[in-house]
């Protein structure tokens, strides 16, 4: 082989040496970016899910926060200073600082209990790369429930509910529900008042319901202690007192109250009674005495208070169009032998019913519908009976419709309906029908009792 030959092979084989270095030269340079690229994707992945648990944490901390400080919004600092706040962010591990979350804490607005949190959390490694989390937290209200009674109890196959009931007493249930109904009773003796075959010893839930509403019956449920749907009355007085509307007894009859469209409330002395047929109540008590407003004499017009409160030391007579969130509570402290009476003797409703306006009307003694209400009546509001019953009195007349928007909560046996022993109705109502306003969970009127479970979680989003 010549010179010229060899020199030839060699120049070729270096070429081609070029060449496969080059290529894998471009190889390597795509593995190396590709590792880069996918070390950086981690790192930003690490980032966010660390940035993302820093923010989680401020929430468990500020979760922690209003369980302890129930009224605080403000991180600990004077309600002046609106934030954001901003703690550190420490690793147990070693004690050392490696993030930061930042929180902004928007307090109920007026009427609500709702609080939202927002956390927003960040590694120091990579600040710019923030996640956050925003979490609406409210303590329900004692008016969770369309119904609750501390007594037993029976729907008639006319009666629809909507919105969850509970009774600490036994319970027939022959109407419609579409939501859970409750009994504390495992079983009980049903009384006579129950209809055929009572009394006899019964579930705590028994009735001729449909299926789909049985589905809803659950007994034995813990008892609900009602004295704590009674509101404090004597806060109540105070701040009716001080900033709200304070009736002091009449005098004469009472009072009739005339809520007005345009967010005020007329105010009347009633002062003499219509003549009334005698009426049987619940407990079998025949009532001569008329409930019944004839004539009455206007004192003045007021708008609802800031506070909402309207505290009445008598007789109370409610009807007109609601704007606005009130609560009428109609008692007299300490309370006396016979408590007074709330008596709707009109239709008594919102002005819209979205949530911006709320009634509640509590009555130390009996909620009652009169002689002379409408053959078809609504109530909106959340009804509350102390210590007595809300019921109409059986009269012997039979009316059409009655029709609650809100809540019920009775003391003592509660009925809108009387039917005889075949269950035909006698007196009354002949049909109810009570829809739940879920507004009222969040929402309550002014100075309604709130459950003692604290705050409770009602939304979450990240991003």
């Amino acid at each position: 082989m010549d010179t010229n030959t060899l020199t030839k092979q060699k120049g070729s084989i270096f070429i081609f040496l070029v060449v496969i270095i080059f290529i894998f030269s471009l190889v390597m340079l795509g593995l190396m970016s590709y590792a880069t690229m996918e070390l950086r994707v981690t790192r930003s992945s690490i980032n966010r899910e660390q940035a993302f648990q820093i923010a989680e944490a401020g929430i468990n901390y500020y979760e922690w926060h209003l369980a302890n400080f129930p009224n605080d919004f403000w991180d600990g600092n004077a309600s002046t200073t609106s934030g954001p706040y901003v703690h550190n962010y420490l690793d147990s591990s070693n004690n050392q600082i490696i993030g930061k979350f930042s929180l902004t804490i928007t307090p109920p607005p007026t009427g609500s209990t709702v609080t939202t949190i927002q956390s927003n959390g960040y590694t120091l490694a990579a600040p710019g790369t923030d996640r956050t989390i925003v979490v609406r937290y409210g303590i329900p209200s004692l008016a969770q429930y369309a119904f609750l009674t501390n007594s037993d109890a029976w729907i008639g196959e006319n009666e629809t509910i909507n919105g969850q009931f509970f009774t600490n007493g036994g319970l027939r249930f022959d109407g419609t529900g579409n939501a859970p109904i409750m009994s504390a009773k495992s079983t009980y003796t049903c009384q006579s008042w129950s209809g055929s075959p009572c009394p006899a010893n019964k579930n705590g839930i028994w009735g001729s319901a449909t299926q789909s509403t049985k589905n809803f019956w659950q007994y034995p449920v813990p008892n609900t202690d009602f004295s704590a749907i009674t509101a404090n009355l004597a806060t109540m007085k105070s701040s009716a007192q001080s900033s709200g509307i304070y009736l002091l007894p009449s005098g004469g009859s009472g009072y009739s109250l005339v809520f007005k469209s345009d967010g005020t409330v007329d105010i009347y002395k009633v002062t003499s009674l219509k003549s009334d047929p005698n009426g049987k109540d619940v407990n079998g008590t025949v009532h001569s005495e008329n409930i019944d407003w004839s004539t009455r004499s206007w004192q003045s017009n007021k708008p609802i208070p800031a506070n909402g409160i309207i505290y009445v030391e008598d007789n109370t007579w409610v009807e007109g169009t609601v704007k606005g969130r009130v609560m009428v509570a109609a008692a007299v402290l300490p309370q006396p032998t016979n408590p007074p009476d709330i008596i709707i003797q009109n239709n008594i409703t919102y002005l819209a019913k979205d949530g911006t306006n709320s009634l509640g009307l509590i009555a130390q003694g009996d909620f009652l519908i009169g002689y002379t209400a409408p053959s078809n009546l609504e109530i909106d509001g959340a009804i509350v009976s102390q210590t007595g019953s809300a019921q109409i009195y059986d009269f012997g007349s039979v009316k059409d419709t009655i029709t609650i928007f809100g809540a019920v909560a009775s003391y003592g046996v509660w009925t809108w309906t009387w039917v005889d022993g075949g269950g035909n109705t006698i007196s009354g109502y002949a049909n109810t029908v009570t829809v739940y306003d879920a507004n009222l969970l969040y929402s309550p009127p002014p100075s309604f009792p709130l459950s003692n479970s604290g705050y409770q979680q009602i939304s979450w989003n990240g991003y």
